[in-house]
């Protein structure tokens, strides 16, 4: 059976209780009973779907197609990031960049230069791709500088969340955009006014604050237990690290041009020349191209054999594999909630509740996205219940992008066990469940409350 088929009967009060016993249970599990966070998701997963009255003959479709796409999105990303980390961790062109960065910005200011380099490459780059890709980055400035690796990661994996969330092209903002009118333009444009300060307060200051509270040792992920002596040997210049990061940085955000020039119907984005770009644009394809020309440039071309980049390359997937499990079981859960009808049923009651616009899409949004996880599916959900509201109001452009903003605001909102980012970000960092919420999640709150306060500012202005 479909569960497009089946109908909820249950109210939002008992779907809410399910919820909250389904995720309090999780961690019990995780951090209570010390149930590997893989096997308690599935497990809790599949309870949840029984509770919430889902068919049974849906149940396992519904575990299946929430665990199936988000690997989707995430394995093929995480794993083409893990050999290109490698590489570069393993040929020493990590380090090379880290010198660089810390000759030009100094030791102090070396969180903020990382910070700064992920705002640029989290504008056309999804968050998960942009982090995976920066993160033998962090990890070779937190080795080399000392203190933790969340002073260092914690501002970038920041600036990654504030840019997908807040700005176009990412497929949240943009989708908003059109279910309420808004002008793409104007959303680009305040949402880099909003996102920038926004990560220097909640993400920078935050990160370098937690990171000297909590001194987390630095993963070894990308190293696989390797001596890295043979680094050492020739490493790279910091220019060539740059030009392989700057591959699919261009690649992907030749994708977004062309994607925007269709939509505004400048080119025709029917042709076959620009269905062939987009597809060569794409992250995966970015990524995958961008591999094989690390593994040329800082292989045979720097005097390696074939075999040991093979080697290099295969050797970077056992480590991550736990990393894609965890994420897509917390995908998986997620996606349990959402066809169980438990978001909906709030947001309905929630949009009799008679707030005003602004401040009802903010809430929505918020609670949607704890509810089921997902930040775009939150943001897109409940821009669709706002929209009619919206559309009959007479509200100025400004205006309705501040409302925009506030939607995007409420959808990161308190991210934790039912998001796969959650579990990306706390495994990559190798932090346990309890010191992921503490930091994780108490960051990405701050995201969306601070930026919730600049948008309610752009929209009393508008």
């Amino acid at each position: 059976m479909n569960t497009d088929e089946w109908t909820q009967t249950l109210g939002a009060g008992p779907l809410l209780g399910i919820a909250a016993a389904a995720v309090a249970v999780l961690l019990v599990l995780i951090i209570g009973l010390r149930v590997h966070a893989f096997l308690a998701l599935v497990s809790v997963s599949i309870a949840t779907a029984f509770a919430a009255g889902i068919p049974a003959g849906s149940v396992m479709d519904t575990l299946t197609d929430g665990f199936g796409s988000t690997l989707a999105d995430v394995a093929l990303l995480v794993g083409l990031g893990a050999m290109l980390g490698r590489l570069l961790e393993i040929s020493g062109g990590a380090r090379s960049l880290t010198d660089a960065l810390i000759r030009r910005f100094g030791e102090k200011r070396a969180p903020l230069a990382l910070g700064l380099a992920s705002l640029i490459f989290g504008f056309p780059i999804f968050f998960d791709a942009g982090l995976v890709v920066m993160l033998p980055i962090v990890f070779s400035v937190a080795r080399r500088l000392g203190g933790g690796v969340l002073r260092y990661g914690l501002p970038a994996a920041g600036a990654f969340s504030v840019m997908h969330i807040y700005v176009p092209p990412h497929p949240g903002p943009v989708a908003a955009s059109g279910l309420l009118g808004a002008d793409v333009g104007l959303v680009l444009l305040f949402g880099l006014l909003i996102a920038v300060p926004t990560w220097y307060l909640t993400s920078y200051l935050y990160g370098v604050m937690i990171g000297k509270r909590i001194a987390l040792p630095v993963p070894e992920i990308l190293r696989g237990g390797s001596d890295t002596d043979e680094s050492e040997e020739n490493p790279p210049p910091a220019s060539t690290v740059i030009g392989l990061l700057l591959i699919p940085l261009v690649m992907i955000f030749a994708n977004t041009g062309l994607s925007t020039a269709g939509e505004a119907g400048w080119i025709d984005g029917d042709a076959g020349w620009v269905q062939v770009a987009l597809a060569l644009g794409s992250t995966p394809v970015a990524l995958l191209v961008t591999v094989f020309v690390a593994g040329y440039v800082l292989g045979p071309r720097r005097g390696r054999r074939q075999s040991v980049v093979e080697r290099l390359l295969d050797s970077s997937l056992g480590p991550v594999c736990a990393i894609i499990l965890i994420t897509g079981a917390g995908g998986m859960f997620g996606a349990v909630l959402r066809a169980s009808g438990i978001g909906d049923a709030l947001a309905d009651a929630l949009s009799d509740v008679g707030l005003p616009v602004f401040v009802a899409a903010y809430v929505i949004a918020t609670v949607l996205r704890i509810a089921q996880g997902s930040a775009t599916v939150a943001l897109t959900t409940a821009a669709g219940l706002v929209q009619p509201l919206v559309m009959a109001g007479s509200f100025s452009n400004v205006e309705v992008v501040a409302i925009v903003l506030a939607l995007a605001a409420g959808s990161v909102t308190a991210s934790h066990v039912n998001d796969s980012g959650f579990w990306l970000v706390g495994r990559f960092f190798e932090m346990d469940t309890k010191t992921t919420l503490k930091t994780w999640t108490v960051m990405e709150t701050t995201i969306g409350l601070v930026g919730f306060g600049f948008a309610s500012i752009l929209y009393l202005l508008g």
